[in-house]
């Protein structure tokens, strides 16, 4: 069961939200997310008061179900009534334990994917491409745009690093569960005893910060600039372009070097800044609230194994919640991601009811 004054702290806020816009007293500024909040309440009150009132309604229709002056016509509509109220009791505490869960505010965001090759050299360099190359062909199927900001490449093709911006609808609802270490099992092309390998590649998801969400303060910045370096480290251009930015409270650190203009790459080194200093405040905010991390579906914790894509027996396992998929390369087309996407929504889902208890 729900606590009571839990749902009628919903009825109470609805009410009060309607009498603030009906006196036309709210200013410009907070018009807007007031009767956003009420728009939403407007889905849940009906629910939350039926809810409230179950126990009176259940007593009055079991008084005339075992009343011996009532016909037997009564009855039988009071038994109907009574079964109905069952069902929509169970219905609308589902709904509004629902409605009371945490609302992530960074899921209407677009977000920053950063790909880098982990453990097994060339071959991690490889996946770490393959990776990139899964998540532009579901961006193409979904029709967001991803914007390159950095990207650094491996011999044979692969990818030592890449970070790119994905911009769209609801981006970081969808891709935030990605963060974390991606492991592969297959036997490479240059393997002539057909053995197989294991290498790895870390993706880390941020939400795109905008200025709204965190102002950086330039006495808290220390920028270098240097010469950028290409493959050896050799110098590729004789200008000191290459922007490397310090976070001085927090220590983190962005360098860029993609842009000739010094200028271009500082606006690109902030915009990742800006996320990854965004993403570090959000973690701060969950390691308070919960010390058991490794539990939490999309904790962003880039040093936990959450997949294994074996391509010997075409599976793709998500071990967070113990899900094969016998459809790899569907997969990695970007065919089933909304499929893997919705398990581990369903799954992040459910252990937050489990914490709403009466």
């Amino acid at each position: 069961m729900l606590p009571q004054e839990k749902v009628q702290n919903l009825i109470d806020r609805h009410r009060k939200l309607e009498s603030d816009l009906s006196s036309g007293e709210i200013d410009k500024k907070n018009y807007a997310e007031i009767s956003k909040e009420y728009s939403d309440l407007n889905d849940i009150v009906k629910q939350a008061k039926e809810y409230l009132s179950y126990k009176k309604d259940t007593e009055d229709l079991n008084n005339i179900i075992n009343d011996k002056n009532s016909d037997s016509e009564m009855k039988e509509f009071a038994s109907i009534e009574l079964e109905k109220l069952k069902n929509n009791y169970q219905i609308n505490e589902k709904k509004i334990k629902l409605f009371l869960l945490p609302k992530d505010l960074a899921d209407s965001k677009n977000a920053i994917i950063e790909i880098r090759a982990g453990t097994g050299g060339l071959e991690a360099s490889l996946f770490a491409s393959d990776l990139y190359k899964m998540y532009e062909k579901v961006s193409q199927k979904k029709k967001w745009t991803i914007e390159v900001i950095s990207i650094s490449k491996s011999d044979a093709g692969g990818l030592k690093e890449i970070i790119a911006l994905i911009k769209g609808k609801n981006i970081y609802s969808s891709l935030k569960y990605e963060s974390g270490v991606h492991r592969v099992q297959r036997v490479p092309d240059t393997e002539t005893q057909g053995r197989v390998h294991t290498s790895a590649a870390t993706v880390a998801v941020l939400p795109e910060a905008e200025d709204l969400d965190i102002k950086l303060d330039e006495k808290d910045l220390r920028i270098d600039v240097f010469r950028s370096s290409g493959p050896g480290g050799q110098s590729v251009n004789t200008t000191d372009s290459a922007v490397r930015i310090t976070h001085i409270p927090t220590g983190i650190v962005v360098s860029q070097q993609d842009e000739k203009s010094q200028i271009r790459n500082k606006e690109k080194g902030l915009k990742i800044l800006r996320s990854r200093i965004y993403d570090y405040e959000r973690q701060k905010i969950d390691l308070e609230r919960s010390k058991d991390r490794k539990n939490k579906i999309g904790s962003g914790d880039r040093s936990e194994r959450i997949r294994t894509y074996n391509f010997p027996q075409g599976r793709v396992t998500d071990h967070r919640i113990n899900l094969t998929l016998h459809k790899l390369e569907e997969f990695m087309e970007g065919e089933i991601f909304d499929e893997m996407v919705e398990n581990l929504s369903l799954k992040a889902q459910m252990e937050e009811l489990e914490k709403i208890k009466s």
